[in-house]
């Protein structure tokens, strides 16, 4: 690129932007000084561009970490459609093909060159870098280099060694999920150099987020999808689970597939090509599917099962709705959920990593828990505090029903103290709910006053009070001895008859009216339909992704506008001068038909 070239003019002409997003072009500028940074940015917020515009502008080569090869290919086929050189280098090409990009990196024929860390790492790799021009390194899902990461990769962890054989030459860290000790670990991991560290909001308003009581996960997830539009991602906490629950989805007429890490890497790589394809529908998978996932038109993703952190669901959420148009998060919540994985983190061996793990599961459990707006719980995890209700989950457009629940809070603080303050959760209920376990009898438990005074409602059902009753201040966890329920000064007003509690109904159905209307757009719906149709046919053609060509939004975009030249064209969101090039006439053409009722 000429030096007349800015990062606007790039933006404009290579990607078909006309502006910025908030916080990209302080990102890009201190690269182009030179500056190592670290990139906070929501899934979708347009973290690659961070990278990709410095790389079209400075002289030498883009060296791009990813840790997923179908990242990789994604990412290459949509800079390739924009006329940008760029390619991979991973174990999926055959020697022959490897040794052909070699070649093309040495005699600089790429801008951009993406690898995994294991191979940019390797000693030959290192060697042979050092003799050509490196103009960036690009840390893609950063958060992989931590210990303290939800998805931590022993491989990430040698990429702090970038600095000491390339001192001068910047390195960039991008994430869309980190908490404070990771960011930290992030920093010293790769050995940042007095970064930039940019944060941009969390907040995804165009995703609404809502949970159900998990009681016929089976039926509740036919009738949800069946009410959907588009693509979903249903999540699994095991691989046996994804079979069990992609094979019975099947059998009730959804188009879906299974993925996890224990299939052969050939069926996965189908099934995902598939998907992104928009060949398959809805994903049931472990997260093993979607790091990365560049699939701007999910429109739901539903975790069957609960995730272990706060971290997980939000990147795995954030794969709705990159577009921009709304989607939808469903959580199914049951509580044997929350003993299952508090067993699971028990098997950890290194006794920190379990704390920070118990932490932070507790953290997921609370959102789960929680009787106020799911978007004022999640921001405030990372941070990021909200005074006002977003108006966009479930507790807000369907807020819990009220009821008297004096009478059962005093049952439950009553058996507490009677249970001498010195049981856990499950257990306050296995004797609210007269449960014959050897354990209560042999305790003597079962001739308690309190055995069996709440056998009338399921374990969720106490199980969702007894948590309103520590977010009201009436007991709290004591976390130094072994979760026990412990009973604090307010409680014993309530349990004097002084004081009246007031609890929400749990939760079993949703009832939210209509979607949300974020894209308020006028455009023709008919020829809507005809440029996605034009889209997949140049898009088989071409051996691409869809939204390789054009994404949603600017097909929309394009039906809003109606342009029947190149100049007009030009002007609509995610085109630029290749894209015009490529595909202008062809769609031109079908506009024009259209306009003239052909």
């Amino acid at each position: 690129m000429s030096e007349a070239k800015t990062p606007l003019s790039v933006l404009r002409e290579v990607f078909g932007y006309n502006s910025f997003r908030e916080g990209q072009e302080q990102v890009i500028q201190a690269c182009l000084a030179g500056r190592d940074s670290l990139v906070l940015m929501p899934t979708g917020g347009g973290k690659s561009l961070c990278y990709q515009v410095p790389a079209l502008l400075m002289p030498g080569l883009t060296l791009v970490v990813s840790p997923l090869i179908s990242l990789m290919k994604d990412q290459v086929d949509a800079l390739l459609a924009c006329g940008v050189s760029a390619a991979y280098l991973t174990s999926a090409l055959s020697r022959q093909e490897q040794l052909e990009v070699l070649a093309r990196v040495q005699d600089g024929k790429y801008k951009l060159l993406y690898v995994a860390p294991e191979r940019l790492v390797h000693p030959d790799f290192i060697h042979r870098l050092q003799h050509i021009d490196v103009s960036l390194f690009a840390v893609d899902e950063a958060h992989c280099v931590s210990h303290w990461g939800h998805d931590f990769r022993q491989d990430y962890m040698a990429l702090g060694q970038l600095k000491h054989f390339f001192p001068s030459v910047p390195v960039m860290g991008l994430t869309a999920t980190a908490d404070p000790a990771t960011r930290a670990d992030i920093l010293q991991q790769l050995r940042l150099d007095a970064p930039l560290v940019y944060q941009g909001s969390f907040d995804r308003p165009n995703i609404r987020y809502t949970q159900l009581q998990k009681y016929k996960p089976m039926d509740q997830l036919e009738a949800y999808i069946k009410g959907q539009e588009g693509s979903g991602i249903i999540y699994c906490n095991s691989r046996k689970k994804v079979e069990d629950v992609s094979f019975k989805l099947a059998n009730r007429g959804i188009n879906c597939a299974g993925y996890h890490a224990g299939m052969e890497s050939e069926i996965r790589e189908i099934v995902q090509r598939k998907f992104l394809t928009d060949h398959i529908d809805v994903i049931v998978a472990t997260v093993a599917f979607g790091m990365g996932i560049n699939k701007p038109n999910v429109r739901f993703v539903i975790h069957h099962d609960l995730p272990r952190t706060i971290e997980s669901y939000y990147q795995e959420t954030g794969r709705a709705g990159r577009d921009g148009s709304p989607a939808e998060a469903l959580l199914l919540f049951d509580e044997k959920d929350v003993a299952r994985i508090r067993e699971w983190i028990g098997l950890t061996e290194n006794p920190q990593r379990q704390a920070v793990e118990l932490q932070r599961f507790a953290a997921m459990e609370a959102f789960a828990e929680s009787q106020t707006c799911r978007r004022q719980v999640l921001l405030n995890y990372f941070g990021q505090y909200n005074a006002s209700a977003c108006g966009n989950c479930d507790i807000c457009l369907d807020p819990p029903k009220r009821f008297d629940g004096t009478v059962a809070a005093q049952k439950v603080l009553s058996c507490i103290l009677r249970l001498e303050q010195a049981v856990a959760s499950q257990y306050l209920i296995d004797v609210l709910r007269g449960k014959k376990l050897k354990r209560i009898i042999d305790s003597g438990h079962d001739q308690l006053s309190t055995y069996g005074i709440g056998k009338d409602e399921s374990d969720a059902w106490w199980h969702n009070l007894i948590n309103q009753l520590i977010h009201q201040g009436l007991v709290r966890v004591d976390i130094t001895q072994n979760a026990m329920l412990k009973l604090n000064e307010a409680a014993r007003a309530v349990l004097k008859g002084e004081m009246t509690v007031s609890l929400a109904v749990p939760r079993m159905s949703l009832n939210l009216g209509k979607k949300a209307k974020l894209d308020n757009r006028n455009y023709d719906r008919a020829l809507f339909a005809k440029l996605k149709k034009l889209r997949k046919t140049i898009a088989e053609e071409d051996e691409v992704p869809p939204f390789v060509v054009f994404s949603d939004m600017t097909l929309s975009h394009l039906a809003e506008v109606l342009p029947t030249n190149d100049r007009a064209f030009l002007e609509v969101s995610g085109v630029g001068q290749t894209k015009l090039a490529r595909y202008g006439e062809a769609f031109l053409t079908a506009i024009r038909e259209h306009l003239d009722g052909v």
